[in-house]
C-alpha cells in the first residue's frame, strides 16, 4: 500500500476509535494532526506549537467515558495529583514516592484508565476492591487515590512492611502471595510489575524501604592516568565536588 494511502488509513482508523469511545450527546472536540521533525504522523487533542508542517483539524464527539490505555502516559501529569498523593500517603503512613510509583505504573497518571481486566482509575482498583474500600466513584482522583492508598497500607500491614510482597499482592492478590509461601508469585506479569514499581522508587533488599538522599556528591579523580567519576550520598572529606540533585523518580 502506498505511503499516502497508509497515512489516510491510520488517520481514519484513529478517528474511528475516538468516535467509538465517545458519546453522541455531547459537544464536538477538536483533533489536530501534523508531521513531527522526524516525519512521523502525530494526532493530538491539543494544538501544536512551533510546527512548520501543515496542520489539519478534525471534529470528533468529545467523550467523558473511561478510556482504555495500552501504555503509560507522560509523567509530566503527576503534579496534577501530587497534593492528593502526599495527603493520603501521610494519612496512611506510607512514603509518597511509593504511591507515586504505583500510580505511574498502574495508569500512567490517567484518571480514566481501564485495564483489560476491568481495573479502574489512577490506582487501578477492581470494582470489588473499590466497593470494599467505600470508593463509589473510582474515576474520581480523590476517591481513587484514597482507596488505593488505603488498600496499599492494608497490604503493607499484612506483610509486615515488606514492600515487594505488598506490591505483588496489589497486582496478583494477597492470596497468591500466601499460596507461594509469602514470596512474589512466579507470574511474569507480577514480577514485571514489582520490578517496574521498584525502578520508580527506592526499595531496599528484602523489601525494606530506603530513604532517597536529597542530593548526591560527584567527585572526579585521576587514577593511573584514567579519569574516575564517583558518586556518594555523603560529602567527601576533602577536595572539590559537585552536588547532584536526583530526579523525582
Amino acid at each position: 500500500m502506498p505511503i499516502r494511502r497508509l497515512e489516510v488509513f491510520f488517520l481514519r482508523y484513529a478517528l474511528l476509535v475516538l468516535a467509538v469511545i465517545a458519546t453522541s450527546s455531547v459537544a464536538n472536540a477538536q483533533i489536530y494532526t501534523w508531521r513531527d521533525a522526524n516525519g512521523s504522523l502525530v494526532l493530538s487533542d491539543k494544538a501544536p506549537v512551533d510546527v512548520t508542517s501543515e496542520v489539519r483539524t478534525f471534529k470528533v464527539p468529545h467523550s467523558t467515558e473511561p478510556v482504555l490505555v495500552t501504555k503509560p502516559t507522560s509523567r509530566a501529569y503527576h503534579d496534577t495529583y501530587d497534593d492528593l498523593i502526599v495527603e493520603q500517603a501521610n494519612s496512611n503512613g506510607i512514603r509518597p514516592d511509593l504511591v507515586r510509583a504505583v500510580v505511574q505504573v498502574e495508569s500512567g497518571y490517567n484518571p480514566l484508565a481501564v485495564s483489560a481486566k476491568g481495573a479502574q482509575g489512577l490506582m487501578q482498583l477492581m470494582p470489588g476492591t473499590a466497593a470494599q474500600l467505600g470508593v463509589r466513584s473510582p474515576f474520581d482522583p480523590k476517591e481513587n487515590i484514597r482507596g488505593g492508598t488505603t488498600y496499599l497500607k492494608q497490604l503493607l500491614d499484612r506483610f509486615n512492611g515488606n514492600e515487594e510482597l505488598a506490591l505483588a499482592a496489589y497486582n496478583a492478590g494477597p492470596l497468591a502471595v500466601d499460596r507461594y509461601g509469602n514470596k512474589v508469585p512466579p507470574y511474569q506479569e507480577t514480577r514485571d510489575y514489582v520490578r517496574k514499581v521498584k525502578t520508580q522508587t527506592a526499595v531496599g533488599a528484602g523489601g525494606a524501604a530506603q530513604p532517597r538522599p536529597a542530593v548526591y556528591y560527584k567527585t572526579v579523580e585521576v587514577v593511573d592516568g584514567r579519569t574516575v567519576v564517583r558518586y556518594s550520598d555523603t560529602p567527601p572529606a576533602s577536595g572539590p565536588y559537585e552536588i547532584i540533585k536526583p530526579a523525582r523518580y
